[in-house]
């Protein structure tokens, strides 16, 4: 099982384990909430079969198994004798805490719906003693915003092939409408206008002829070396927020011209120094476009 990686997140009902797990599904793994304890052995040898994509993986493990969670410190004691690579996770917070989120929640507890939230507390603690002192990591989250949490989670569990932000180029014609997911948007209706050329006007900008239409006009030269940089500054400026995903949307009036020759350049930019990049020109085909598009 070389490179695979299990974490175990347990800890308090209402401590965070929820936001943990999809921060750490951000840094790429593969988690499975409320595990019964005694499948854990079956899920490690299940997932030392699996493939080279799927290496990384989180199983959140609590109280909510009810009779099941008893087997919790035997199956671990089990799969150290196994030698099994894991990391175990307490999520914890203040009674105090806990009682407040539940409130604002209005959910029951499940130790035990029946009773205060505070007497499920204490029964919950009781039976996460043992398990607590087995940690490698616990996080008390009383005090800790969401961004400080993914902060120290990123710190804790990231692997070399985590961290790459995925970059979406999207091409889109602004009388199709705004895509809603866009973090960038570049309005580039004030390049030339290949539809007023008629041997142009049903050819797409992925055609070499269009292209350099565009890029002739010195406008064009201009944009594209301000726009280069601009992105160039950005995109470090996400990685650093841990930004996971960003959709850069280029537009012109129909999406057929020059926003798809804006978003080409930016896609063969982007891949160029190494980033994932994505491509899609969402409004290219509802035009009326007389060519055999390039790939």
């Amino acid at each position: 099982m070389k490179d695979f990686r299990l974490i175990i997140v347990t800890g308090m009902s209402g401590a965070g384990k929820t936001l943990a797990c999809r921060n750490l599904e951000d840094l790429g793994y593969f988690c499975v909430d409320n595990l019964p304890p005694v499948l854990i052995p079956k899920f490690v040898d299940l997932c030392s079969n699996s493939t080279e994509n799927m290496q990384k993986f989180v199983l959140v493990v609590d109280t909510r198994s009810k009779d099941f969670f008893d087997t919790f410190n035997q199956v671990l004691d089990e799969i150290d004798a196994q030698k099994v690579n894991y990391h175990l996770l307490f999520m914890d917070a203040s009674d105090e805490v806990i009682i407040r989120r539940y409130k604002e929640t209005r959910r029951r507890h499940p130790m035990d719906p029946n009773v205060l939230v505070s007497d499920a507390i204490e029964l919950e603690r009781k039976a996460l003693d043992k398990i607590k002192k087995r940690a490698n990591f616990i996080i008390d989250t009383s005090c800790l915003k969401r961004a400080e949490l993914k902060e120290r989670l990123t710190k804790m569990f990231k692997t070399d092939d985590t961290g790459k932000m995925n970059i979406s180029i999207l091409s889109f014609g602004f009388k199709f409408g705004l895509p809603l997911d866009a973090d960038l948007v570049f309005d580039v209706r004030f390049l030339p206008n290949p539809f007023y050329d008629e041997k142009l006007r049903y050819k797409s900008g992925t055609v070499p002829e269009v292209a350099a239409y565009i890029e002739k006009h010195e406008v064009t030269k201009e944009f594209k070396k301000k726009l280069d940089d601009l992105v160039e500054f950005l995109i470090p400026q996400y990685i650093n927020e841990e930004k996971s995903q960003l959709v850069i949307a280029v537009g012109c009036t129909g999406g057929m011209h020059r926003s798809v020759y804006i978003a080409n350049h930016l896609y063969n930019l982007l891949n160029e120094k190494g980033y994932v990049a994505n491509l899609e020109h969402r409004d290219l085909m509802k035009n009326e476009v007389r060519e055999h598009r390039a790939n």
